[in-house]
């Protein structure tokens, strides 16, 4: 059994698909899906495909330039209400994103790092963990969640260093692999992925985005999710049960309200 624990399926590339692509991923060995939120317009879409393992609620960085403030109180009051849904796992997509250029003004970056911080604050006020975007921005996520500490989360699509890594291991996070490690030139991402600990790691496709080697971009879906994974079972010279075992058990340590399945 996998679980991709990081999934758009609300995206408009599913075009209002995004259940039948869960089933299909079901039907190979994907059982739980967990989908964050980008902004508040896309809380009630997440919250109804979460039955196919899990949602987030979060503003996604790229989403805060046309985030107002109201926004934010909006979040609280609804992960307050999603707190008697069962399906309802961790606070996100959020994060910080200094790789867009529009995104990298000194009142973007003020802007984003704001949101940032104040859903930190939402997600420690109520026990849940964090789903995180981190694209060249690791340090300033890392320096907030030494004064924020929110209960641990996923930092998604990881790609830092060593001692990066260490950090966030060391604050209660698990690091997120997926479609990029299929390519023989992310020599970074492939080394990271490999000598991890394998306690450390989960599995995502960020479906439809980071899509593998063999697909167009743009084309990702969850059940691309154990051909992914045995890419990284023969980096790591690994059974590929040993690797969805492990970070099975990893993600359901991570997103402690995660539904287990007995077959877990």
């Amino acid at each position: 059994m996998f679980i991709d624990t990081h999934c758009h399926l609300d995206a408009a590339e599913f075009n209002g698909q995004g259940a039948a692509a869960a089933e299909r991923a079901a039907a190979n060995g994907v059982h739980r899906v967990i989908i964050p939120a980008v902004s508040v317009d896309n809380f009630s879409s997440v919250a109804a495909l979460g039955r196919f393992g899990g949602y987030a609620l979060g503003i996604h960085p790229l989403f805060v330039p046309d985030a107002a403030e109201k926004d934010l109180e909006v979040l609280r009051q609804s992960v307050n209400q999603a707190l008697a849904d069962p399906h309802f796992v961790a606070v996100g997509e959020i994060g910080l994103d200094f790789f867009v250029p529009e995104l990298t003004t000194p009142e973007m970056r003020e802007k984003q790092t704001y949101f940032y911080r104040e859903q930190c604050k939402i997600a420690r006020d109520a026990g849940l963990p964090v789903l995180l975007h981190v694209r060249r921005s690791v340090d300033p996520i890392l320096k907030t969640l030494r004064q924020i500490t929110p209960k641990g989360g996923i930092a998604h699509a990881f790609n830092g260093s060593d001692q990066q890594a260490e950090i966030f291991i060391q604050l209660g996070f698990k690091l997120g692999f997926g479609g990029a490690l299929t390519y023989t030139r992310a020599l970074q991402i492939r080394r990271l992925a490999t000598n991890l600990p394998l306690s450390a790691i989960v599995l995502e496709t960020d479906s439809p985005d980071i899509s593998p080697n063999w697909l167009a971009a743009g084309q990702n879906s969850p059940e691309q999710l154990p051909r992914i994974a045995q890419v990284l079972a023969e980096l790591r010279g690994i059974s590929i049960e040993q690797l969805a075992q492990q970070t099975t058990r990893n993600a359901y340590d991570v997103l402690p309200r995660l539904i287990r399945n007995d077959s877990a």
